[in-house]
């Protein structure tokens, strides 16, 4: 990790600009490689997450993880992961505009630092919030956006998934245009058992 992301990660670690963390166990910097070629966003840590101080631990990260590896991707060298807000909110609700917005800079910031060539929105959330919120992700996903001179791709969170298994076809569509992407941009000899 340079200085500068965790410098970041120590200011974000005392964060109080908004309610949430009044309730939080931990805040949730974030986890992946630091110098990433792939940012994903996904909306808010849950419970699991909460409580074990990581992004994407839960039912959801688990889902996650597979879609990855079937990527050929992993957090320890292709990803880092983030949310919208880093402090859960209460019940699991979505984010309010205020706590998404108190939140931003330090997401912004972060992106910044690990300068990724890819970006990918995870679930309705992240898509609203980043990149407007007249998108929808179910117009939206599988479409590359430009977004802040960056390619990114909005795809259905893994919860999503969980709740309806029929989205799992489209979103492994739509990790194979990331993966075809990834090869045109990153590393064009990168492996990936299913493609």
């Amino acid at each position: 990790m340079s200085q500068a992301t965790d410098s970041l990660k120590n200011e974000i670690l005392i964060c109080h600009r908004c309610a949430l963390a009044g309730s939080r166990n931990h805040v949730i910097f974030g986890e992946g490689n630091t110098d990433a070629e792939i940012f994903m966003i996904g909306e808010a840590p849950g419970r699991e997450e909460d409580l074990l101080g990581r992004p994407f631990v839960g039912k959801s990260g688990q889902l996650l993880d597979k879609i990855l590896d079937a990527c050929g991707f992993n957090r320890e060298e292709h990803v880092f992961i983030s949310n919208i807000v880093k402090c859960r909110p209460p019940d699991n609700r979505v984010p309010t505009p205020q706590e998404a917005a108190a939140c931003m800079p330090w997401l912004i910031r972060q992106i910044e630092l690990v300068d990724p060539k890819i970006v990918i929105f995870l679930g309705a959330t992240a898509l609203k919030y980043l990149a407007g919120s007249n998108l929808r992700i179910t117009r939206e996903r599988g479409n590359w956006l430009l977004w802040q001179k960056r390619l990114a791709m909005p795809v259905y969170h893994p919860a999503a998934l969980l709740r309806d298994p029929s989205l799992k076809r489209e979103t492994w569509e739509d990790f194979k245009k990331i993966i075809y992407k990834y090869r045109e941009v990153v590393d064009p000899h990168h492996y990936s058992a299913h493609i």
